[in-house]
């Protein structure tokens, strides 16, 4: 059987966490590997701003480790990435070309980067 690559955006909304969801509920098979994707929106250059450039990755790491939280019932490969990137999803599609994922699971909401 064929391993897949399955990206799951990372954000802090409900809707993200149901897609995450309903991906472990219908979209995984034994062996896939689940891939967390966190992209946040980068700071202006000072140290000021690579001290919020850091913690943004931190929020963002723990954002992505309860998500994982979810994944661990169902037994599956998972890794995360948090990266900093644009807004409108070109981060997220580099990304996904780079993993070579077969699919890309992302919650709907009003303020979706799929609506820009």
């Amino acid at each position: 059987m064929d391993v897949r690559k399955i990206v799951v955006v990372v954000e802090d909304v409900d809707a993200a966490r149901a897609a995450l969801k309903w991906a472990l509920h219908n979209l995984l098979r034994y062996g896939d590997l689940i891939t967390l994707l966190h992209v946040f929106s980068p700071a202006m250059n000072s140290s000021r701003c690579k001290n919020k450039t850091r913690l943004l990755r931190l929020k963002g790491y723990q954002l992505a480790l309860s998500f994982k939280d979810i994944c661990n019932s169902f037994n599956t490969n998972v890794e995360i990435i948090v990266t900093e990137g644009d807004p409108e999803g070109g981060k997220i599609a580099a990304m996904v070309r780079e993993i070579g994922a077969s699919a890309l699971v992302a919650g709907l909401h009003d303020r979706s980067f799929l609506y820009k």
